[in-house]
């Protein structure tokens, strides 16, 4: 007894330094992806898994070893029983970390980035765990732990410089799955050229728009400096709650345009606030990609 206790405390700590050595991003994306309780990737079809999937009437030439006697016996047919096909697949991730990404209308709120890449980190935990291949745009698809660590290390890197992000999709395999996160305020003519590209090579996927609360209630008036995250623009106005209702419009009209290119596509949209959990978030996208299969 006494020996098992004097070996439990260099144990823990070894444990304790290594989660300690974890990336920031990478262990924050690890507890909120523990957090999702997630089935595994079915295809819907028969074929090699260990997911019952359905029975069907058995025909000459099935072996005997591929019928289900006890739900045969039930009936005056045999019927043989098919596991659904799973497999892996190839998903391509595009957080954006341009300049108007790095937006945070209060301190207790994350920035876009921040948001855009931990839920993007964690559907690649779940992802891999489920034995998927995941890449990014700029990082070609893997599995496994080293895969994790390339991704956070991608991830993590120093933001872009461009005002507006658009995803350079040359690098995106033929019918892979693909989530793209960003607030999709920039040019939305290259972002459907851009989709339209892809979806032309079987890609299927999904938009996950990113906002702060801020762009969503524009709580502004009086006297007002409206200045681009990347400094690039600017526009200074004595009464900024006149300009409300058209910046809401405009706001809306934005979003039923990506609702309208994802659908037209075969892809989905949806909009996450930055208030709001990220779990919410990455259990939709999950879905959404097991909806896409």
């Amino acid at each position: 007894m006494s020996a098992a206790v004097q070996n439990e405390t260099p144990l823990r700590g070894r444990a304790e330094t290594l989660a300690s050595n974890l990336p920031p991003l990478l262990a924050r994306a690890f507890r909120l992806a523990d957090g999702v309780i997630l089935g595994e990737h079915g295809r819907r079809q028969p074929g090699s898994g260990d997911a019952f999937w359905q029975y069907r009437p058995a025909v000459a030439g099935d072996a005997a070893r591929a019928i289900d006697w006890r739900r045969s016996a039930r009936s005056d047919q045999h019927f043989v029983s098919q596991k659904e096909w799973q497999a892996a697949q190839v998903v391509m991730l595009w957080a954006d970390n341009a300049a108007s990404m790095r937006y945070a209308s209060d301190k207790s709120l994350p920035t876009k980035a921040d948001r855009a890449a931990l839920i993007a980190l964690a559907l690649s935990a779940l992802l891999i765990r489920g034995g998927e291949r995941v890449g990014l745009l700029n990082l070609p698809a893997g599995r496994g732990r080293l895969q994790l660590e390339r991704l956070t290390a991608q991830l993590e890197q120093e933001q872009s410089a461009e005002e507006y992000g658009q995803p350079q999709v040359g690098n995106i395999p033929r019918h892979a799955s693909a989530v793209f996160l960003s607030d999709f305020l920039g040019d939305i003519k290259a972002l459907e050229t851009a989709l339209s590209q892809v979806a032309d090579h079987g890609v299927k996927g999904v938009l996950l728009q990113v906002l702060d609360p801020a762009e969503e209630a524009f709580p502004f008036h009086g006297r007002t400096v409206f200045e681009s995250m990347g400094r690039g623009l600017s526009h200074e106005t004595r009464k900024a709650r006149d300009l409300r209702e058209r910046y809401l419009d405009r706001l809306e009209e934005r979003k039923a345009a990506l609702a309208a290119i994802a659908a037209r596509i075969g892809w989905q949209y949806y909009c996450h606030h930055t208030d709001s959990t990220a779990s919410t978030a990455l259990l939709w996208l999950y879905h959404a990609l097991e909806e896409r299969r």
